[in-house]
């Protein structure tokens, strides 16, 4: 019999003991893995390749979706997600037939899903999950509101910065630093995901590793080769990259 590789996330301990009591029951299951963040969903999903992700939606440093960005849509394999999330996100999810189990569930609601992922999985239906990903995943974003404000979490505390008053945010590994006037600081978030979550009216990419917030440009000044350097009002001096170059001149055309 060939096995149905899986791994779970669910930054719940109990959530994923549970999980893997009910995996245990099934003959053609093997659980190759399991992590309590997205960080570490994206790692395992690309080192271990899992024929199915048993996947939390909301969970600290990067969510369910955030998952799917970073590995990306075409290359994600079946996944059955786990939630407490609201009814927009459900309805999407039923509209673009994606598995999900409402917590708190049973184990006939969780063999149920189970059942239609191998379906998927056995039949070699995997081809049209990229679609059905990328279609919820542009519902979500519609219907959705940009951070206004991002937590900052240091020394034991947690402090809030205005996203208005972000400069420029700079990708550091599975961070990012944020720019203000006067200061910088760590969140914890990968720029991908990051991005997904800001006001693209208000943030753009200018660069692979740099984001800027556009009412904070005073200038834009040519260079060679297709590039401009872009001058902050607080007299800071970034590179657009040519490749995001068009982008960021339609803003001011």
């Amino acid at each position: 019999m060939q096995k149905i590789r899986v791994i779970i996330i669910d930054d719940e301990p109990i959530a994923r003991e549970r999980l893997k009591n009910f995996l245990r029951q099934e003959a053609d299951i093997e659980i190759i893995g399991e992590g309590e963040n997205g960080l570490e969903a994206v790692r395992l999903i690309e080192e271990k390749k899992p024929d199915l992700v048993l996947l939390d939606i909301q969970m600290p440093e990067m969510d369910g979706f955030g998952v799917i960005q970073s590995i990306g849509a075409d290359l994600m394999p079946a996944v059955v997600f786990i939630t407490a999330y609201d009814n927009f996100a459900l309805k999407a999810f039923e509209v673009h037939a994606l598995d999900y189990i409402l917590k708190p569930f049973n184990n006939e609601r969780f063999l149920e899903a189970l059942n239609r992922a191998r379906n998927k999985i056995n039949n070699s239906q995997l081809n049209q999950l990229s679609v059905q990903f990328n279609s919820v995943l542009k519902t979500l974003q519609d219907g959705k509101k940009f951070l206004s404000r991002l937590a900052i979490k240091t020394g034991g505390r947690i402090y809030f910065i205005k996203t208005e008053n972000v400069d420029w945010i700079e990708s550091a590994g599975n961070y990012v630093l944020l720019y203000t006037k006067n200061e910088k600081h760590i969140y914890r978030e990968t720029m991908k995901c990051l991005e997904m979550k800001l006001d693209p009216e208000k943030f753009i990419r200018i660069h692979r590793t740099q984001i800027v917030n556009i009412d904070n440009i005073k200038e834009l000044q040519p260079q060679s080769h297709g590039e401009y350097t872009i001058i902050l009002q607080s007299g800071k001096r970034l590179t657009l990259s040519r490749n995001y170059r068009d982008r960021l001149l339609d803003f001011f055309r």
